[in-house]
């Protein structure tokens, strides 16, 4: 029922823990899990000890003793005087007297072990048997299967979720923002037609703060991809929405070619800022050279990828003077 159950991997090792304990009686029991560099455990799960007793204990055991001989033996260790055994180290302050002990060691279904599981102190006073040793070891073997599918499932929700973050980026960079932008460039090409300046100037501060609205969500889109999945359209594809959105909405014709396997050489990164360039450049060619026709060019090698735009508008007037173009 564990292995099929969708629970959070911390209650499945709570859960673990609890259910080990009763099978074969016990009293107290731990799962401890071990840290990275495989050399101590880094979190502790116990059952049997209330919350102000664990908090009395203080530190939780760190793999010594007998649990260091389950943790670097990956093997069962039994004891039945926990007092005198010559591994044990004894106990902290405040921690409970325990005589017995069953451990056994916990790994995942690779192989790689990644901690360990005991339990001390059979409620009927008695020593663990072979029997209980059996069960332990059995249930160890169940824990690693529940902790691996956990941990499987968890993986497949960050990468659900990675995809769905990936999507909601591509919907907001090729579609959303190209929309805005063709929606500014449409306003802008009526302010040669305005001859009221008011009207001319509210028209304006609506393309800037089109503008504006488009930096803050490219800032959101570098927030929601800083770890990339795969792009989910060719770098030609992305190029030629983004040229159609504008001829669309503008009428401006634009003529695209292509030179190079661009989808195999460009990577993601380079693709996106290759799509902002495109974009700012035919902006510049509508609001700045008033034109009527533009080339795009895309050349790409192994070593080097070439942009060119090129239009018939009026050019610089000569009096230049800073910003942001």
């Amino acid at each position: 029922m564990l292995i099929e159950s969708d629970l959070d991997l911390a209650v499945l090792l709570r859960t673990i823990v609890s259910v080990a304990s009763e099978l074969v009686n016990a009293r107290y029991g731990a799962l401890g899990i071990i840290n990275d560099a495989g050399d101590e455990l880094s979190n502790f799960i116990t059952y049997g000890l209330s919350d102000e007793e664990a908090r009395r204990i203080g530190d939780l055991p760190r793999g010594h003793g007998l649990l260091g001989e389950v943790l670097h033996h990956a093997t069962s260790v039994r004891s039945d005087d926990v007092a005198n055994d010559p591994h044990s180290i004894g106990y902290p302050a405040n921690h409970p007297v325990m005589r017995t002990f069953l451990g056994v060691s916990v790994s995942s279904g690779s192989g790689k072990v990644f901690g360990n599981l005991y339990v001390t102190d059979r409620r009927d006073g008695k020593a663990f048997s072979d029997d209980d040793e059996a069960l332990l070891e059995a249930f160890g073997r169940a824990a690693s299967l529940i902790v691996d599918e956990a941990r499987l499932r968890e993986q497949l929700r960050e990468l659900t979720l990675s995809d769905e973050r990936e999507r909601l980026a591509r919907d907001l960079h090729d579609t959303v923002i190209q929309r805005l932008f063709a929606v500014g460039l449409s306003l802008q090409s009526t302010l040669p037609n305005v001859t009221d300046e008011s009207t001319n100037e509210r028209i304006s501060t609506a393309v800037d703060d089109l503008d504006a609205t488009i930096r803050q969500i490219r800032t959101t889109i570098f927030e929601i991809t800083r770890e990339r999945t795969a792009p989910l359209m060719g770098v030609r594809s992305r190029v030629m929405n983004l040229i159609n959105e504008v001829t669309t909405r503008l009428e401006l014709p634009v003529d695209v070619s292509f030179e190079g396997p661009l989808d195999t050489l460009v990577g993601q990164s380079a693709a996106d800022h290759l799509i902002n360039v495109i974009r700012e450049l035919l902006a510049n060619a509508v609001r700045h050279a008033q034109a009527q026709h533009v080339d795009v060019h895309l050349d790409v090698s192994p070593d080097l990828l070439t942009l060119t735009v090129s239009d018939d508008g009026v050019g610089f007037s000569g009096d230049l003077n800073s910003g942001r173009g």
